[in-house]
């Protein structure tokens, strides 16, 4: 049994530390854990995943000083959810139950079609023009920016970032970080592909359907879906998951 943990978002006075147990190779739980500082948020996010991994019908924890952090050199992202079986075709009695209560895993919680994102814009100079800005003001030459590059997005070229939202969030991280900071211990970037799977795990584990997914959402955020959520807000949504979720214990 191995523990791996990852820094996943980095603000002022705010950390949130990501923390995953392993199984000869098989990922059995993440959560995730914010606070002022990373370690504190590590602490409590393997708090959270204990609480998890103990809950009637889960897989056994993994035993005290059996795992190893890896924070913060080692990068570890969580897989993609298994893809569903394919089911066999409903009767005609059990059509009804089932509108009910399946929950498809990449349903959005709202019933409503996802609110449609703004097209990315055709120029991206003034982007890059401010992250060469930024990459000489932190220290970064093209070695240290590939290193980077290589844990946040899985390729050490810049040229390979073909999403907006990608360069965006690269750019955003990159201002926060301090002169002299090291690429291999610096925050990565929220990725969204990455929260979402997440999302969809969690809410498949808590077995809401749609209207309880979506009366969640404008509970805490006043809003319908998922995709009208901004990347800090769709973390701190998997963290009011996480606490449903362990709740039920």
């Amino acid at each position: 049994m191995q523990l791996k943990a990852r820094l996943v978002h980095a603000d002022a006075g705010v950390r949130v530390v990501e923390v995953s147990a392993w199984n000869q190779g098989q990922c059995l739980g993440s959560a995730l854990g914010e606070a002022a500082n990373a370690e504190a948020a590590e602490e409590r996010a393997l708090e959270r995943l204990q609480q998890r991994l103990h809950q009637p019908g889960s897989r056994p924890g993994p035993a005290p000083g059996a795992a190893q952090s890896a924070l913060p050199h080692q990068q570890v992202r969580p897989p993609a959810p298994a893809q569903p079986p394919v089911p066999k075709a409903p009767t005609e009695s059990q059509t009804q139950s089932q509108t009910l209560s399946h929950t498809p895993s990449h349903t959005e919680p709202s019933a409503e079609p996802p609110a449609e994102l703004a097209a990315d814009p055709d120029d991206w100079s003034d982007e890059l023009a401010d992250l060469d800005l930024e990459l000489r003001r932190i220290g970064w030459e093209r070695e240290q920016e590939a290193a980077y590059l290589q844990r946040a997005f899985g390729h050490p070229s810049r040229s390979r970032l073909t999403a907006y939202r990608d360069l965006s969030a690269y750019l955003k991280t990159v201002r926060l970080l301090q002169a002299g900071t090291d690429p291999n211990s610096a925050p990565v970037p929220l990725r969204r592909a990455d929260l979402l799977s997440q999302s969809d795990q969690l809410l498949q584990s808590l077995r809401w359907d749609a209207s309880h997914g979506r009366s969640f959402l404008e509970q805490h955020f006043q809003l319908s879906s998922r995709q009208q959520l901004s990347d800090e807000q769709l973390l701190h949504f998997n963290m009011l998951l996480e606490s449903e979720l362990i709740g039920m214990g």
